[in-house]
């Protein structure tokens, strides 16, 4: 009997994860689908953590100027395959952070059995689960400053349409120091992808930031749930 419980609380349990995968997936699309039609051909996107392209390339149907921004060679390789020929795509071969200069990019453990799922894990965050640090499998990468490049373009544009962050953990310095500065004004929105359970140690300071965000700004206007 105690095995038919653990079994039946087991089953439960997983299809409880499975039933909230597709609400969040559900929600994504939604979001998406939002951002996409409030798009128009000339406004400024930051899409950080392009990867492959999935979410540039719709990004820039719209006609919107999307600088796009990938520091795992593999898969900076097939973003500019996929919108590389694209006028309005502008393509940064690097991290972003809340200081410029270079940073050492880590991989997920099983990269190399399967780059493309492994490539949207990669980090220059220390701590991840399931991530290798060993020094002999890292990358050096350029790492540029996000507050800097994003001051730079308001000052020349005065709005920002779109500011997308899926950056596996760095996000939170740089949300935090945005949230110091008052940053999130010029900028339509801002939607970022959140890693508190990848970073255990850095749950707290999520925590934090969460709450902070959402006593200051609607999620029309902040919002920490992109997936």
């Amino acid at each position: 009997m105690s095995d038919q419980i653990a079994f039946s609380q087991d089953e439960w349990r997983k299809r409880k994860r499975r039933a909230e995968r597709n609400l969040r997936h559900a929600h994504a699309t939604g979001l998406m689908q939002g951002i996409l039609s409030m798009l128009r051909p000339g406004d400024i996107v930051f899409d950080c953590g392009a990867n492959i392209g999935e979410v540039c390339l719709p990004l820039a149907e719209t006609g919107a100027e999307v600088h796009a921004f990938e520091p795992d060679p593999y898969a900076f390789e097939q973003l500019s395959q996929n919108v590389g020929s694209l006028e309005n795509v502008i393509l940064h071969n690097a991290a972003v952070g809340v200081s410029a200069g270079s940073i050492k990019l880590m991989r997920a453990s099983n990269f190399h059995d399967n780059p493309k799922g492994g490539s949207v894990k990669s980090t220059i965050v220390k701590g991840g689960r399931n991530i290798n640090e060993n020094d002999g499998d890292t990358i050096d990468v350029a790492l540029l400053s996000l507050p800097e490049l994003l001051n730079e373009t308001l000052a020349k544009h005065q709005r920002i349409a779109l500011l997308k962050m899926d950056i596996e953990g760095a996000e939170l310095d740089i949300l935090e120091l945005m949230l110091e500065r008052e940053m999130f004004q010029d900028i339509d929105l801002t939607v970022a992808e959140t890693h508190e359970r990848k970073f255990r140690e850095l749950r707290p300071r999520f925590k934090a930031l969460r709450e902070a965000i959402a006593q200051r700004y609607p999620i029309t206007k902040v919002n920490l749930d992109w997936i």
